[in-house]
């Protein structure tokens, strides 16, 4: 057995990467196919749904405490970058971006969030398109709800206010170009 490296108590929010922001509701024991387990038991409010994972198992599957000031620093500053497009095929763009929300890291979500995002002003989104900006921005908007006490909704607005006020730069740059 591999030593706690991560320890997380009942209350704190974490976030698993598949999943995003839960929060540790209990430490059970239990025991599996005749092992004795210590696991942790994760709430997700948003898809109402519990997790159990073994303690040992946490590091080995991406679980992590919430970000730190400086990495959602460094994740809004990404969000006012100026968007990145591709021009590969959607399906493979896809993928990319579903990699980047599953990684649970939040500087790469904010990415996927700031090259999907469309001002009011610019062309239609797809709809696979909008579903994926969707699954990011919420995955973001929760994180940064945790970290400031907030909840989604107006986190999520905060978000959309730093995408609306950097794409009027970007667009503006574009229209006199």
């Amino acid at each position: 057995m591999a030593a706690k490296a991560l320890s997380f108590d009942v209350g704190d929010y974490v976030v698993y990467p598949k999943h995003g922001v839960g929060r540790v509701i209990e430490l059970q024991k239990q025991e599996i196919a005749g092992m004795q387990l210590e696991l942790y038991v994760l709430r997700f409010e948003k898809e109402k749904m519990t997790l159990r994972v073994p303690t040992n198992k946490a590091e080995s599957v991406g679980m992590r405490k919430l970000s730190s000031d400086k990495t959602l620093r460094e994740a809004l500053d990404t969000l006012k970058g100026k968007p990145k497009v591709k021009r590969t095929m959607w399906s493979r763009r896809a993928q990319e971006y579903e990699a980047k929300i599953n990684s649970g890291d939040l500087v790469s979500i904010a990415e996927v969030v700031r090259d999907l995002f469309r001002a009011d002003d610019q062309p239609e989104q797809s709809y696979s398109e909008r579903q994926i900006f969707e699954a990011a921005a919420s995955r973001l908007a929760r994180e940064l709800a945790a970290m400031e006490q907030l909840d989604e909704k107006a986190a999520l607005e905060k978000l959309l206010e730093i995408l609306r006020a950097s794409a009027a730069i970007y667009n503006k740059d574009k229209a006199s170009a």
